[in-house]
């Protein structure tokens, strides 16, 4: 592989790894950067790179908020076991679900989640810190192995519907919610990881290299939303929003 090719794809992962630190996301920068590199390549592949180095930013990251932003030891638990063992079912059903079927789907919902978002200045500025009831375990367990499914099958939006509904739901601010979010993406990373790489679709030597650059860029996007709080992550949220529902649009209409 040529240095310039290389150079590319490691500034790619650094922007990804800092959009997707904050808001998630960045699969919508590096997926479309592997296959344009490495045309050649089968889209199993090209997902299962992309994994090994998103997995080892979202870790930093979450690390990084789970040091610096209080959350409950809990509620991490069943929200990362519940996306973990969904993801990767929803892994092993990926030749089952047409996505033609999904895409209308998931597009309606994120026009609609961007909406309410836009509409609502004050959704997501505010933390509750709730009790652990039942019924609110209960939810985050609902919530965390419908999405982790749909990751595992689809994946597009993944990051914005888990912060979307630990803000709805669990009455989080953007801040905690992303927090949240980093935790429920690298158990689902990590599901679909131990489903790519066992069946040999991940370039090894090429991943961990993005891997080193997604981790300085998840470092800068920590940094960026713990210094500016849940307004800045409300903005960028609903600009990777509009950016998703633009790339589905365009893939309804015009590729097959």
């Amino acid at each position: 592989m040529e240095i310039d090719i290389i150079i590319s794809l490691l500034f790619f992962a650094f922007c990804a790894g800092a959009i997707d630190a904050a808001v998630g996301g960045g699969g919508l920068i590096q997926i479309p950067a592997i296959m344009n590199a490495m045309p050649q390549l089968s889209p199993a592949t090209v997902f299962g790179t992309n994994k090994l180095s998103s997995i080892c930013g979202t870790a930093s990251a979450a690390y990084s908020f789970v040091r610096k932003v209080k959350l409950r030891w809990k509620l991490l638990a069943i929200i990362a076991s519940c996306a973990f063992v969904s993801s990767f079912a929803g892994a092993a059903c990926v030749t089952m679900i047409p996505k033609e079927v999904l895409r209308p789907f998931v597009l309606v919902m994120l026009i609609v989640i961007a909406i309410y978002t836009f509409m609502k200045k004050q959704f997501g500025q505010v933390h509750v810190q709730q009790e652990l009831t039942p019924k609110i375990l209960f939810l985050a367990a609902v919530g965390s192995l419908a999405i982790g499914f749909y990751d595992g099958v689809f994946g597009p939006g993944t990051g914005s519907f888990f912060i979307f509904f630990f803000i709805r739901y669990l009455k989080a601010d953007f801040l905690h919610a992303s927090a949240l979010s980093k935790v429920a993406n690298l158990t689902t990373n990590l599901a679909a990881l131990s489903f790519f790489a066992p069946t040999g679709h991940v370039l090894f030597g090429l991943g961990l290299m993005m891997a080193v650059a997604n981790v300085a860029g998840s470092l800068v996007g920590v940094k960026m939303a713990l210094k500016y709080g849940s307004g800045f992550i409300r903005i960028l949220f609903l600009i990777l929003v509009s950016m998703l529902i633009l790339r589905l649009s365009y893939q309804m209409l015009f590729v097959s």
